[in-house]
């Protein structure tokens, strides 16, 4: 796909799932082997144009997820890249025991796609909410957790997981009119953050649509004269340590992301950190551990203390200032 500044601008309107069926569309007239299975979910994935110009590379085994997973590995034990996508918490958790054994223990290296992730969707209420996932495939061995920050990470993060060893699970953001975060192409690895601001007080890790809100509590921070270091911190397995050497002699670490405090960024940050004989405090934001109430997106994001105001308060009154 070309990558300027118009693309990224035109994705960042039309959203992450159509983001993700443009992708998969190029991908497609560049690897023959791929692959693309879906539970029902065709148009909300943006794959229609996809599965018309593709029509035997695509396959909708309907509403039967763990079905899909078993299909999936079928045909990637006969060499084929194959992607499977649904909404978040059906991916995730409906089937769950197929994924622990077939991509964790066969090891077969699927992309899993979950649409819809986080509280966005939080006015249908938590069925239709993920904020579980990230701690699920974090016990299983041989499964990657990628959160994409915005559009063109979509992009970068798809591409780099279907050559990746290992099964890939993609934790799309949602809505349309997402923040731009990266304005230009960029290296993208999985298992490496990005350093997007450089500071020398503290250090913001992020990653999905938080990386635009920590950017954002950084910016009101240095008014107090706080220096904080912004990392879009995309991959939460495998964690990126060596960045985490690199920071282990700040004043305080900061974790923000769309999920339960429990089992996500925060704790992948925390078990690595505490092995460290001098580490820095550790303040981890996301949803903590209870299910917010119905409501449009903004209003879930206050229930759980995700708001650029309350987490640059929270952190101030850390720091004793």
């Amino acid at each position: 796909m070309e990558i300027n500044a118009k693309s990224i601008k035109r994705w960042s309107v039309i959203g992450a799932r159509p983001t993700f069926g443009q992708a998969v569309l190029d991908l497609a007239s560049r690897e023959d082997r791929l692959m693309v299975l879906t539970a029902d979910v065709s148009t909300s994935a943006g794959l229609d144009r996809f599965r018309k110009q593709y029509p035997d590379r695509f396959l909708d085994v309907g509403i039967a997820e763990q079905n899909m997973m078993g299909i999936a590995t079928g045909l990637a034990t006969e060499g084929l890249c194959v992607i499977t996508t649904t909404f978040a918490p059906f991916q995730s958790m409906r089937c769950l025991e197929q994924i622990r054994v077939y991509q964790g223990y066969m090891d077969m290296p699927v992309v899993m796609v979950g649409l819809a992730s986080g509280i966005y969707h939080s006015y249908l209420g938590n069925t239709h909410c993920c904020f579980e996932d990230v701690g699920v495939f974090r016990s299983i061995p041989n499964i990657a957790i990628v959160t994409p920050a915005d559009c063109l990470e979509i992009i970068k993060a798809l591409e780099a997981a279907v050559k990746y060893e290992h099964a890939v699970y993609i934790r799309l953001p949602e809505g349309a009119g997402m923040p731009v975060i990266y304005k230009e192409d960029y290296d993208f690895r999985i298992g490496k953050a990005n350093v997007l601001r450089k500071g020398t007080d503290i250090a913001i890790l992020a990653n999905g649509r938080m990386v635009n809100t920590a950017l954002e509590v950084a910016a009101g921070l240095s008014i107090n004269n706080i220096s904080a270091e912004v990392t879009d911190f995309h991959t939460v397995k495998p964690v990126d340590e060596g960045y985490l050497d690199s920071i282990d002699r700040r004043s305080l670490i900061v974790t923000i992301e769309e999920h339960n405090v429990h089992g996500g960024l925060g704790s992948a940050v925390s078990e690595y950190m505490m092995q460290k004989e001098n580490r820095p405090r550790l303040m981890t934001f996301g949803i903590h551990d209870f299910f917010p109430h119905a409501g449009d997106y903004a209003s879930s994001l206050e229930q759980c203390g995700l708001t650029t105001e309350k987490i640059e308060k929270s952190i101030l009154k850390g720091l004793g200032a």
